[in-house]
C-alpha cells in the first residue's frame, strides 16, 4: 500500500510540474524594443512585409511575428526630447491600441546607460546620495503617473539598464559603493510599486551567459536590501564573441540557458531575455540564416528548457536598417530578413 501511495504521489507531482510548464509556455512572451521607431518614422521610413506590402511596424511585428509586447527606454532630460516621458506615452498609446503589453526601461540618465557608462543626469549631479535616491524615486513616479493618468499600465518596469557595474556613477558604482547601488535599486522598486503595485519590477544585467556576474551582482543587491521581481538578461552572442575567438555562439546560448535555470532557482524568481540580436549582412545571406537558427534555438530553449521560469524573449530594435546598427533584423528596404522567422518557428 505504501508503495502504491508513493507511486500515486509521484504521479501527482509530475502532473503538477507538467501543468506548470504548460501554463508557463502559454504565457511565454515574444517582444521587441523599438526605441528608434518614432525617429525612423519621422525621417520617412516606410516598413514592408516579406511580400513588399507596406505595413505599420508594430502591427507587422504583432500579426506576422507573434509579438505581444513592446519595450521602450526612457531618459530623464534627453536632448531633443527623444526617449523622454512624452515619447514613452505616445508609444504606450500605440501599444495599448494594438492590445500589446508594455515594458518600461528606466535608464536613469539623460542618454545611454550600460555597463560601460552610467552617467548621472545633469539636473542631479550636485546632489548627495540621500537626495539622489529621492530624485530617482520622484522621476520614476512622475513617468509612471503620466502613464497611469492616460490609462496605460506597464506589465513590466526595469529599474536601470544593464546595471552589471551599478548605476548613477560614481554614487552607485557597484564596486565603489555597493550599498548605495542596492539602495538605488530598492528606491526604484518601491517607486514602481507605489504607482503600479501589480507591475513586475526587473533588475537587468548584460552578458546572460556569465553566471559569475549574476551571482556577484544579485548577491550584493540582496545583501543590502535591494528588491526585484524578475531578472532581465541581455544575450548577444555576436558581442560576446567580439575579440574572443575562443568562444562560439552555441556555447554562449547553452551557458545562458543554464544561467537562467541557475538564477531562477537560487533567487526564486522568473527570468526574461529582455535584449537579444543577430547580425544582418545583406551581402552574405547565410549570416541571416545563421541568425535565424540561433534565435530559433534561443526561443525554443528559453521556453521549454528552463522549468517554465524564463517568461519571454525580446529582440532589441529589430526594425533597425543595415548601415547603422549591425544587429537589427530588417533589410535596407525596411522589410524583415530571415532572422525574424525565428519568432514563428
Amino acid at each position: 500500500m505504501r508503495r502504491l501511495f508513493l507511486i500515486f504521489a509521484g504521479c501527482l507531482m509530475m502532473t503538477g510540474t507538467l501543468m506548470a510548464q504548460k501554463n508557463a509556455n502559454k504565457d511565454f512572451v515574444k517582444g521587441a524594443d523599438v526605441g528608434f521607431l518614432t525617429g525612423q518614422e519621422r525621417r520617412g521610413v516606410v516598413f514592408h512585409d516579406r511580400n513588399g506590402k507596406e505595413r505599420e511596424c508594430l502591427e507587422l511585428l504583432k500579426n506576422d511575428y507573434q509579438m505581444s509586447a513592446i519595450r521602450m527606454r526612457v531618459w530623464v532630460n534627453p536632448r531633443g526630447g527623444d526617449c523622454d516621458k512624452y515619447a514613452l506615452l505616445a508609444m504606450g498609446k500605440r501599444v495599448k491600441a494594438l492590445g500589446m503589453d508594455l515594458m518600461v526601461d528606466f535608464h536613469y540618465s539623460d542618454s545611454w546607460a550600460d555597463p560601460a557608462k552610467q552617467p548621472i543626469p545633469k539636473a542631479w549631479q550636485s546632489h548627495d546620495y540621500k537626495q539622489m535616491r529621492k530624485d530617482l524615486q520622484e522621476h520614476t513616479i512622475d513617468v509612471l503617473t503620466l502613464l497611469k493618468d492616460n490609462g496605460i499600465e506597464p506589465r513590466w518596469v526595469q529599474v536601470g539598464n544593464e546595471t552589471a557595474n551599478g548605476l548613477l556613477w560614481p554614487m552607485g558604482h557597484i564596486e565603489q559603493n555597493p550599498k548605495q547601488y542596492a539602495g538605488f535599486i530598492r528606491a526604484g522598486y518601491d517607486a514602481v510599486k507605489k504607482v503600479f503595485p501589480k507591475s513586475i519590477v526587473i533588475i537587468h544585467l548584460d552578458r546572460g551567459h556569465k553566471q559569475s556576474l549574476y551571482d556577484w551582482n544579485l548577491d550584493i543587491v540582496k545583501k543590502y536590501g535591494g528588491k526585484w521581481d524578475m531578472v532581465g538578461m541581455s544575450l548577444y552572442p555576436y558581442w560576446a564573441m567580439d575579440g574572443h575567438p575562443e568562444l562560439n555562439a552555441d556555447d554562449i546560448i547553452t551557458d545562458c540557458i543554464a544561467n537562467i535555470r541557475h538564477v531562477s532557482t537560487k533567487y526564486k524568481c522568473d527570468v526574461m531575455i529582455v535584449e537579444t540580436g543577430y547580425e544582418v549582412d545583406e551581402r552574405h545571406p547565410e549570416k541571416m540564416e545563421e541568425g535565424r537558427r540561433q534565435l530559433t534555438r534561443v526561443i525554443r530553449e528559453a521556453r521549454n528548457e528552463t522549468n517554465g521560469r524564463c517568461r519571454g524573449v525580446f529582440y532589441w530594435e529589430p526594425q533597425c536598417l543595415p548601415g547603422g546598427y549591425k544587429l537589427g533584423a530588417f533589410d535596407s528596404k525596411a522589410a524583415p530578413t530571415a532572422i525574424m522567422e525565428g519568432f514563428v518557428e
